[in-house]
């Protein structure tokens, strides 16, 4: 159904440098902007290249993560609108994933971006629900698409009732304000057949596919895989 474009470094010298250390320093010093937009950029383009072989159908969407930094940009709106200019891909196939924090710094400006995004059939998933504020009532003001359930509650999944916890309730409500589910972190059969049984809508993680480059990817998408 889709893919989100994730950060990697492989350092010529250093190796492989995890998110984990990079991101914050570029969210710090500001990077974390024109790293973003290149990502943005890239991430379009190789979503149009796979279209425009036949690999990517009219289903397949492609996640794009928006820093608090990058959401609170005032010329964010522009940007996108160039990059997908110059990448010739249609909006309806990107959708942008947001925290909770991004929305609640600046509450009247998250709507005017929110509404400009739909404007333009932009999807948006709410990144890591149920480990931030998690306060129901924004979420009846904000034009919120998709929740994204956090893999440190998918993770206690195991195929007993007794390891649900949150994960019925947060799909449940998902549902009930019209919005889909995707429950990230799913790394076994039992976790995936479990979210089945509830109804989850779409589940992401190391079961399906660990992080991959462009050509495993493509290997991926020429493979039909299904689950």
């Amino acid at each position: 159904m889709g893919f989100e474009a994730l950060a990697r470094w492989i350092h010529s010298n250093l190796g492989f440098i995890s998110p984990a250390e990079f991101i914050p320093i570029a969210e710090e010093t500001g990077l974390i902007i024109p790293i973003g937009y290149w990502i943005l950029e890239q991430t379009c383009q190789q979503l149009k290249t796979w279209q425009m072989n036949g690999l990517a159908g009219s289903k397949i969407t492609i996640n794009v993560n928006l820093s608090a930094r990058q959401f609170s940009q005032i010329d964010l709106i522009s940007q996108i609108d160039k990059i997908l200019e110059k990448t010739s891909l249609d909006s309806k196939y990107l959708k942008f994933e947001i925290t909770e924090s991004a929305i609640m710094e600046n509450q009247q400006k998250a709507q005017n971006v929110l509404e400009q995004l739909r404007e333009r059939h932009i999807h948006i998933c709410l990144d890591d629900f149920g480990t931030g504020y998690s306060s129901l009532s924004y979420l009846d003001c904000f034009s919120i698409d998709t929740l994204k359930i956090d893999k440190s509650f998918t993770g206690r999944l195991n195929g007993t009732a007794e390891k649900l916890g949150l994960v019925p309730v947060i799909i449940n409500i998902a549902h009930h304000m019209g919005m889909n589910v995707v429950a990230e972190g799913v790394e076994t059969e039992e976790q995936l057949n479990q979210l089945k049984e509830l109804n989850c809508d779409f589940g992401q993680g190391y079961f399906f596919a660990k992080p991959l480059d462009v050509e495993n990817a493509t290997q991926l998408l020429e493979s039909s895989p299904q689950w």
